[in-house]
């Protein structure tokens, strides 16, 4: 069994809270007809041989979860399989053979953007009969230090408010069924900018201009080191970005700004947020808005941005920069943003004025201004007025000294934390703890104790305290 990343982990977290459809990362690739289809039954099959995660699964023990092998291999198959992967029975990809063309689907947890370059290139080169030259090993990466990154997101982090935009407002950080509207974007030059940087900057000036006067979009951003080219797996993490468009401000004034700022989350890039922001609630997207961007998809025999039916988030922006210029496929919360062609329309614009006049001022915001919501903080267990460890005045639904739950809590608590003695308010994530800590106390409260709590329920209530109160209510 191998141990799965941070990122792997923080995927397999928000499946079990039913993800869906939302990680399912498709492709379609046109091939030349008659297609041979001994010779790319056994292309997947070479394919999955030189990439073995594609033909994994995910083993939970006391709240941990591996990488093992999958019950049964992934074949090329004729019949269209729906429905969400079984992570604990694998394999992690699906070949749909449908007329000329073929169908891969591949799970996040084992895959990434860049990820589908490389399966089209060696699975073509495969099924014309190529051999492949092995892959050198690719060397697992070691979890950077999260110091540097607590310290860079003290004072930048607070839990993403409200985005207004015309005709709704995106709340929505979960997965769900989505729509999708593709279409062509021109991305002007800007001296000293990159495209993306350009995109960002335009997209957070839209943002702004609809009176949201602080701005986040999370965004995908690569963790591959040169080792790891030519390998296929979820060498991506995703990020947050915060803005305050200033109306008035030059444009590109505001796009440099925003550039030194990404330069600057960029250097964290290998730290997932949840392991340096205490007491990060699991979800499907960092933010309503998150954009994922990369470069490549210069074959047209593939659709690189098919759509999996589902959306993380209200509003999904994944945009491939190609030979052709930037095809952007948009997918949304239809429940939160019926008809999204405006935000699109006012995006278009905006790139339109800036390839006019780099310098034109931000707009002022044509509606009242969001002023985002602090982050939550988790409440005090109700009944509890004196110091950590002063349980003389412990709520019944909390537990008492003598309480034999309280005990049996307390140990798995110090079991897992590796410390001693922890107290009935002593907070999880002030101790160390994080998401990973949680499911393991979880599974062994369940194994041990036969008590079963919530994902959600613990994360609100992280005290020992808090979770028996939760139990008892």
């Amino acid at each position: 069994m191998t141990e799965v990343s941070p990122v792997q982990h923080g995927i397999w977290i928000n499946e079990l809270a039913g993800a869906g459809s939302a990680y399912h990362m498709p492709l379609v690739i046109r091939l030349e007809a008659p297609v041979d289809e001994g010779a790319l039954a056994k292309a997947c099959a070479a394919l999955v041989e030189r990439h073995p995660l594609l033909g994994m699964a995910f083993a939970e023990s006391d709240g941990v979860p591996r990488l093992v092998p999958a019950q049964e291999p992934p074949l090329l198959s004729r019949e269209e399989r729906t429905g969400a992967f079984d992570l604990a029975r694998g394999p992690l990809v699906r070949f749909t053979l449908s007329g000329d063309s073929l169908r891969v689907v591949a799970h996040h947890a084992v895959f990434d953007g860049r990820s589908k370059e490389v399966l089209v290139a060696d699975l073509l080169a495969a099924y014309r009969g190529e051999v492949l030259p092995p892959l050198p090993p690719s060397t697992p990466q070691e979890e950077a230090p999260a110091d540097e990154a607590r310290a860079f997101w003290a004072p930048r982090w607070r839990a993403p408010a409200e985005v207004v935009v015309p005709g709704g407002v995106l709340r929505s950080r979960r997965a769900g069924e989505g729509r999708v509207l593709k279409f062509p974007l021109e991305v002007p030059g800007v001296a000293g900018l990159t495209r993306f940087e350009v995109l960002m900057a335009a997209l957070h000036a839209v943002l702004g201009s609809y009176g949201n006067a602080a701005v986040v979009t999370a965004i995908d951003l690569s963790t591959r080191t040169p080792g790891e080219e030519g390998h296929i797996g979820p060498f991506v993490n995703e990020l947050p970005v915060f803005s305050e468009p200033t109306p008035g401000a030059p444009f590109a004034e505001f796009a440099g700004s925003l550039r030194a700022e990404l330069r600057e989350i960029y250097r964290h890039r290998r730290v997932p947020l949840a392991r340096a922001v205490q007491g990060l609630k699991p979800h499907a997207a960092l933010a309503p808005v998150s954009v994922s961007y990369r470069r490549g998809g210069g074959d047209e025999r593939v659709d690189w941005l098919a759509f999996n039916g589902a959306v993380r988030g209200a509003f999904q922006l994944q945009l491939l920069d190609g030979p052709a210029g930037v095809a952007a496929s948009l997918r949304y919360d239809a429940a939160e943003l019926p008809d999204p062609e405006p935000i699109v329309a006012d995006l278009r614009a905006w790139l339109e004025k800036v390839a006019a006049d780099p310098s034109i001022p931000l707009p002022a915001a044509s509606r009242t201004a969001v002023t985002p919501q602090p982050s939550p903080r988790v409440a005090e267990s109700p009944g509890f007025s004196g110091s950590a460890g002063d349980i003389s005045e412990m709520s019944p639904n909390s537990g008492s000294a003598d309480d034999p739950l309280l005990a049996g809590i307390t140990a798995i608590w110090e079991e897992v934390l590796q410390l001693s003695p922890v107290e009935p308010y002593d907070d999880i994530f002030d101790l160390g703890g994080h998401s990973l800590t949680i499911t393991q106390i979880i599974a062994r409260m369940r194994k041990r104790l036969n008590i079963e709590i919530e994902l959600d329920d613990f994360f609100d209530n992280p005290t020992i305290a808090g979770v028996l109160g939760v139990i008892r209510q």
